[in-house]
């Protein structure tokens, strides 16, 4: 007897339906993220400059970089001379 191959996959991805809501969010997310590393790979800022290029809310802004420093994406720099804010940059 020969064994489909993915046939469960096949199976799963036809029964459990992906909601247009995630599909997109996820659009939104990858976006955002393009934008962000875009704006990193001219230079290393800080969250308010991201803000200020990307024109979005403060917190919105905080929630997806740290969330790309999480996952690896991009990383912790250098701190200002005010000791108030951190740079973020492109991990490589």
């Amino acid at each position: 007897m020969e064994v489909e191959k993915g046939k469960t996959f096949k199976y799963l991805r036809e029964k459990q339906q992906v909601t247009q809501s995630v599909k997109d969010n996820l659009k939104q997310f990858i976006k955002i993220k393009k934008d962000i590393r875009d704006a990193l790979s001219e230079k290393d800022m800080s969250i308010d400059e991201l803000t200020q290029k990307l024109g979005m809310p403060k917190h919105e802004v905080a929630f997806y970089v740290l969330t790309l420093v999480k996952y690896g994406e991009i990383q912790i720099g250098d701190i200002d001379d005010m000791d108030e804010y951190y740079y973020y940059k492109l991990k490589k």
